[in-house]
C-alpha cells in the first residue's frame, strides 16, 4: 500500500488526537491547570493523563511549571504553540453545540457580551473562509488533490 497523503491535519491529530488530550487542552484553557482537577474534570485513568500531559510538554504544547516545592507539584499552563490551539478548541466546541445537543453544557461569551461564534477568516483580507472561497493547492511532490500522481 502506498504511503498516505502528507497532511498537516494527520500530523497535528497524530499529536492532539489521541483519546483526552484535546480535553485536557479544554482544561487548561478554562483555567484547570492542575493534575488532579484536570483527571477529575477529563475522566482520565490516571496512567493515560500522565502520558498525554507528559507527551503535550514534550511536544511544545504545554509547559510543566511548579507551583509547590514540597511536595513538589506541576501545573499545566498553554505555550504560544498551545495557545494557537485554542480556536481550534473554540471552533470543535461550536460545531458540537450545533449539531450534537440542543443546549449547549458550557457557553463561552466574548468580552462584547454575547455568546462567542468563532468564525474563521482569512488573515489578509478578514473574507469569512468558506468552502466556496478556498482553493487548496497541492506541494507534496507527487500529490494532486485527487490523490497521488499516476493513481
Amino acid at each position: 500500500m502506498k504511503d498516505a497523503r502528507p497532511c498537516s491535519i494527520a500530523d497535528t491529530l497524530a499529536l492532539v488526537g489521541e483519546k483526552y488530550s484535546l480535553l485536557v487542552l479544554r482544561e487548561v484553557f478554562l483555567g484547570v491547570r492542575r493534575f488532579d482537577r484536570i483527571a477529575r474534570n477529563t475522566g482520565a485513568p490516571r496512567d493515560v493523563l500522565t502520558a498525554r500531559l507528559r507527551r503535550l510538554v514534550d511536544a511544545g504544547i504545554l509547559e510543566k511549571v511548579a507551583y509547590n516545592e514540597r511536595p513538589r507539584r506541576f501545573e499545566y499552563r498553554p505555550t504560544d504553540a498551545g495557545r494557537d490551539l485554542h480556536p481550534v478548541l473554540l471552533t470543535l466546541m461550536a460545531w458540537g453545540d450545533r449539531h450534537l445537543t440542543d443546549e449547549p453544557p458550557t457557553v463561552i461569551e466574548h468580552s462584547c457580551g454575547a455568546p462567542l461564534r468563532p468564525v474563521v477568516v482569512c488573515g489578509c483580507c478578514g473574507e469569512e473562509a468558506r468552502g466556496d472561497t478556498l482553493t487548496p493547492h497541492v506541494r507534496a511532490p507527487g500529490w494532486t488533490t485527487a490523490g497521488p500522481v499516476g493513481a
